[in-house]
Formats: structure tokens, C-alpha cells, sequence
């Protein structure tokens, strides 16, 4: 028995083998090239989605308003004010509501947050009715007057697409939640003619990580998307400014005082929004009429003022050339935030980019009177503070503003506002508005990337190298005696050869069931536990590759052995990968001086 309990038995270090991986600063492999080639089609897919969905917009805008059949650009001061601008918005808001009622509720809401829970808890699985409500219902919302971008249904429409193409082909839920982001992103380029930002706001609102298997394909999804803008948007950045930003060095404190009073304005907002949400709630009344009731709102405000209705990027290009009035501009911005209040709140459809843009650009273009500078330049940057605060993106809306404008030279001033913002409405607002409705639906979130410990630990860093094992040739007999004994507490041991090759675990578990009745007279633990494939780490294996391992084998201990000769170095148990974790805790919490007093005291 003891001769035959020499060597290893066949098997035994196969999970040990599977173990071990190369160790590189990436995970991503050739795998990569797939999701490539599929972000060709999808860019491509999502280009022509946000085509059709401006020409759509277009059109039921011409056929809502004039009464003709064109897809030409509408103004809504080219309107005139009449009955017909309340009631509009009322029709628009009653059929979006059956769509939702009847068709998918799905297409409600403005299409980020949306996106956000398929990611996260739908597998990145979207439906075909969603790829068709929601640039529908969107195209329907905007064209009768509502105050939204056309952005969040190309977001939703776009990942629609990626996901749905996604769904053809055996994928992890992973690479499906790159394609569709890699849509979503190549939807937003294409309208926008920002692929820089797109790519950011993937990054920084809907991959939920920052690898190369999914941030390439996500970036050539939405070259592709500015491959084909040309043929179907024109060239050219969509709201061209020159403005010069002058100022002495104290003008980026002017910069960051208005992205602070764009914080303040984001966060007013974004906690109005969710009072009028709730007050919609409490009607008495299915949700299918609320878009219409927020549609007499919005009706009565286009009769105050025209121009907050629709997407409005006429407005947006007036404040960044400066050519704006500031009655007007006091109009748009006190009309528009009343009714995209009222109107989003309503669960209608439509985006906040747009909008977003507006009200930031509006309150710097007034603030701006009063600075020295073109009021263009404050318009520019309350619109990236107004960005940066509410969807909690500072990079995004930085190089958003950027490509809007192709004005690099607005870089420094812009991120200075757009940080600003973002820190304001991170240390004021628990949540953004684009999570605060995901959190209402019992659902947590958090916006915060940082290094893992688990990824960043070896093996043998943690590892208890002293180790109690227990022989194989111990007869079963005395293994259940040394468990019932008080001194030996672990709930499992290594079994292990004379020269110290691990062949199984054997748990209190085990002894209780040999104590119980089971027959096994006369043999050792080698004779029951070496048949079993054991499950093994190296020393150099990563504590998250450890933990995979231990969930998969579900073990609370796994040995440790040396790669070249299997014998055993160490063992790892549940409460030493919870320390790693306490001490990285420790490192957030724990604060000291290390210079001066603090350190004198120390001694």
C-alpha cells in the first residue's frame, strides 16, 4: 500500500495544470479580432439607424407642423403659435404611451439608463421591439414638440443593434455587452460626429471596465460610424465656434466657478426631475397618459416660447457663435427646463444630451454678460459643465464640447468647467440623473474604477507556508479519531505522499460520514481520496485566479504546490484571501503622518 503511494496518481495536478496561465499587463486575446470584424458591421448598422432616425425626426416634424412631406431641418420659430402647438404635443405624448403600454415599456425615458440595466443585469439581451419602438417612438416624441436630443434613442438603438447581431453568434454575455456599447457608441458618432467622445462615454458610463477587449472594438465601431458620416450627415464639426480664450491665468478660476454653478444648476435639476417623477406617480391613472399630460405642459410652454421645443439645435448654435439674444436666451432657458422636466418625467422618449446642452449653454451665455470674454466662450463652457455634473463624465464632456466645435484650443477652460461640475454634484448628489432612476428600481451601481488586489497578488504572498497535512497511508480509522480530537480545529487537511505530493483534502465532513457507519476497514486515505482529481495553486497564480478556482471546485482550502515537482509549499484558505481584502480596505481608511509631529509621536 505504502509503494504504490509513491508518485501522483494519474490526474491528480490536472486542475493544478489549468491553474496556470500566462501572466501579461492584458487578459485580452486573439478572440479580440472577432469582435473587431463584428464592430465593422455594427458601426456600420448603427450609422444608418442614426440616418434614418434624424431623416425620421425630420419628417414627422415637417408632417406634425407644415403639413408636408419633407425631411429639410424644421425651426420651431418657423412655426406659428395657434391651438395646434398644445395639442400636438398631447397627440404625440397619447400615442408614445400606447406604444409603450402595447408594445415595450422599454422605450419610456431617454435610453441611457436603459441601456445601463441590459448591460448590467440583462445580459446585455435587447429585443427586436426596442430596435424599432424606440427611434419610432423617439421620432414621434421630438417631431411633436417634445424637448429632447435625438442622442439617447441612437444610444438605445444603436446597442439594440449590437446586441441583436450579438445574439446570432455564440458569445459570453462579455463580448455581447461590448457590441452593444460598440452600437451605442457608433449611434452617438454618427449624429454627433464626436468619436472620441463616444468612445469615452462608453468608457466612463456603460463598459463598467477599461480593457482592450472591449475598448478596441468599441473604437472601431465608431471610426467606422465617421467613415460613413460624410455620405450622410456632411463634414465638419456640427456646431463650429471660434472663440479666444484670453484671460490672465486667474480665468481658470472663472472657468471653475462656472462649472460650479453648472454643478449647482445639474443637481437643481436633476432633483426636480425626480419630484415631478414622483408627483407622476401618484396620479391616479395608468402611466399610458402621463406622457400625454406632460405633453399639454410642454404645448403651453411652446406657446411662451417655440424655440425650447424640439431638439433646438438652432439654439445650441446661436449661443456658440454668440449670435443670440439675451431675452431670448432667458426664454429658452426658464421654458425649456420647466417642460423637459415635466416632459421627461412623464416617461415619454427622447434624449438629454440636447437638452443638457441648452440649458448649460444658456445659463453661461447669461453668466458671460458679466465676465470678461465672448459670451460664446461661457456659453461653451456651461455646456460642458452642464455635461460633466449631470451624467458624472468630465472627460466625455470635454471632448465633446471639442469635436462639436473643433475648437482645441477650448481644452483647458472646458475640462477646468467640466471638473469642476463633476465635483461639485459627485460631493452634493448621491446619484446621477441617469442612475438615480436604476437605483429606484432596486438596483446599485457604483461609477468608481480601481485596481484589484486579487489581480495584482501572487499566490505565495498570501499563502500559510507551514501546513498541517496528514499522511496517506493513515488509516481511515485514525482519521476520524484525529478529527473528533479539540486540538486538530481545521476543517480540512492536505493528504499528502512521503515526498510530499498532495493527492486530496480530507474534511471533518469525511470523518463524520466514516464515523457514521460508512465501511472502510482496512484502508487508508490514499485508497479514498486519490481517485478524486484534486484541485491545486502555484505559487505564482493570482489570488482572483485562486478564488476561481476555489469557487468552481467549492473549497474552502486549496493547496498550494510547487509547479515542478507537485510538492506541497503552502495552503490558502477563505479567511486568508479576506485579509488581502481587509488590508486593501485598510489602505483607504487608515491615515497617518509620516513627516513632521505626527511622526515624532509615533517613536
Amino acid at each position: 500500500m505504502q509503494d504504490r503511494a509513491t508518485t501522483a496518481p494519474s490526474g491528480a495536478q490536472t486542475s493544478g495544470s489549468a491553474a496556470s496561465r500566462r501572466l501579461a499587463d492584458f487578459t485580452t486575446d486573439r478572440r479580440v479580432l472577432l469582435l473587431i470584424a463584428m464592430a465593422v458591421v455594427i458601426g456600420t448598422a448603427a450609422s444608418v439607424a442614426a440616418f434614418l432616425l434624424v431623416e425620421l425626426i425630420s419628417l414627422v416634424s415637417n408632417l406634425i407642423w407644415l403639413g408636408q412631406f419633407s425631411t429639410a431641418p424644421l425651426h420651431m420659430d418657423a412655426v406659428a403659435r395657434s391651438p395646434w402647438m398644445v395639442l400636438a404635443p398631447v397627440v404625440g405624448g397619447l400615442v408614445i404611451g400606447l406604444m409603450a403600454r402595447f408594445g415595450s415599456d422599454k422605450i419610456r425615458g431617454h435610453g441611457i439608463p436603459e441601456a445601463i440595466e441590459a448591460i448590467l443585469i440583462g445580459g446585455s439581451l435587447m429585443s427586436p421591439k426596442v430596435a424599432v419602438l424606440k427611434p419610432l417612438s423617439s421620432a414621434i416624441s421630438i417631431g411633436s414638440g417634445g424637448p429632447f436630443g435625438a442622442e439617447g434613442p441612437i444610444i438605445m438603438t444603436g446597442g439594440a443593434i449590437g446586441s441583436l447581431f450579438a445574439q446570432l453568434f455564440h458569445l459570453s454575455a462579455a463580448e455581447r455587452k461590448t457590441l452593444l456599447v460598440a452600437g451605442a457608441s457608433a449611434g452617438m458618432a454618427a449624429i454627433f460626429g464626436t468619436p472620441m467622445a463616444a468612445v469615452l462615454l462608453a468608457v466612463e458610463l456603460l463598459l463598467f471596465e477599461w480593457k482592450p477587449r472591449s475598448f478596441i472594438p468599441v473604437a472601431v465601431a465608431c471610426m467606422v460610424s465617421m467613415a460613413w458620416r460624410p455620405l450622410m450627415f456632411g463634414t465638419g464639426p456640427l456646431f463650429p465656434a471660434d472663440v479666444t480664450f484670453d484671460l490672465p491665468w486667474w480665468g481658470l478660476l472663472l472657468c471653475a466657478g462656472l462649472g460650479i454653478l453648472s454643478g449647482l444648476q445639474s443637481g437643481l435639476l436633476t432633483n426636480l426631475l425626480y419630484k415631478a417623477e414622483d408627483l407622476f406617480e401618484r396620479l391616479p391613472i395608468h402611466w399610458m397618459w402621463w406622457p400625454a399630460i406632460g405633453g399639454v405642459v410642454v404645448g403651453l410652454g411652446g406657446l411662451i416660447e417655440p424655440r425650447a421645443l424640439g431638439v433646438g439645435y438652432d439654439v445650441i448654435a446661436d449661443l456658440a457663435a454668440g449670435d443670440a439674444v439675451v431675452q431670448a436666451v432667458i426664454a429658452v432657458l426658464l421654458v425649456k427646463a420647466v417642460i423637459w422636466l415635466v416632459a421627461l418625467s412623464s416617461g415619454t422618449s427622447g434624449g438629454v444630451l440636447a437638452p443638457l446642452l441648452i440649458l448649460g449653454g444658456a445659463l453661461g451665455y447669461l453668466v458671460g454678460q458679466f465676465l470678461p470674454g465672448d459670451p460664446a466662450l461661457w456659453a461653451l463652457l456651461g455646456m460642458g459643465g452642464m455635461m460633466g455634473g449631470t451624467m458624472r463624465a468630465p472627460l466625455t464632456s470635454t471632448l465633446f464640447i471639442l469635436e462639436l466645435t473643433g475648437d482645441i484650443g477650448l481644452l483647458i477652460p472646458v475640462f477646468t468647467a467640466a471638473v469642476a461640475a463633476y465635483g461639485f454634484t459627485v460631493l452634493a448628489l448621491r446619484r446621477s440623473i441617469l442612475t438615480e432612476k436604476i437605483a429606484r428600481r432596486g438596483r446599485h451601481l457604483t461609477r468608481e474604477y480601481g485596481t484589484d488586489p486579487f489581480e495584482m497578488t501572487r499566490a505565495f504572498e498570501i499563502m500559510v507556508k507551514s501546513v498541517d497535512t496528514l499522511p496517506s497511508a493513515m488509516p481511515v480509522e485514525d482519521a476520524a479519531v484525529f478529527f473528533g480530537q479539540p486540538e486538530h480545529a481545521h476543517r480540512s487537511y492536505p493528504v499528502v505522499l512521503d515526498n510530499g505530493v498532495p493527492v486530496g483534502m480530507v474534511s471533518r465532513a469525511d470523518a463524520l460520514r466514516w464515523q457514521a457507519g460508512d465501511d472502510h476497514a482496512g484502508q487508508t486515505l490514499y485508497d479514498v481520496v486519490s481517485d478524486v482529481s484534486l484541485t491545486v495553486a502555484h505559487p505564482d497564480d493570482l489570488v482572483g485566479r485562486v478564488t476561481d478556482l476555489m469557487v468552481a471546485a467549492d473549497m474552502g482550502r486549496i493547496p498550494v504546490v510547487d509547479p515542478a515537482t507537485h510538492a506541497l509549499v503552502g495552503l490558502i484558505a477563505r479567511k486568508d484571501i479576506l485579509r488581502l481584502r481587509s488590508a486593501s480596505l485598510t489602505e483607504e481608511s487608515e491615515r497617518r503622518a509620516f513627516l513632521g509631529r505626527s511622526a515624532q509621536a509615533r517613536k
